[in-house]
């Protein structure tokens, strides 16, 4: 019995995971698709330093 929970506990814990590690695909992608869209847009303007970031 205690084999089995253990099993349903690891299962639940790595489905859990990949579940976060999936949502965190997507937020990079987002975040990378901001930048890209972002540096474009900004690259092509004539004032400024061209730069749309404050670092």
């Amino acid at each position: 019995m205690a084999l089995i929970v253990a099993v349903l506990i690891l299962a639940l814990l790595f489905g859990g995971l990949g579940f976060a590690v999936h949502a965190l695909w997507i937020v990079a992608l987002v975040v990378f698709a901001a930048w890209v869209l972002g540096f474009f847009l900004r690259s092509g303007s004539t004032s400024g330093s061209g730069r749309w970031y404050r670092w």
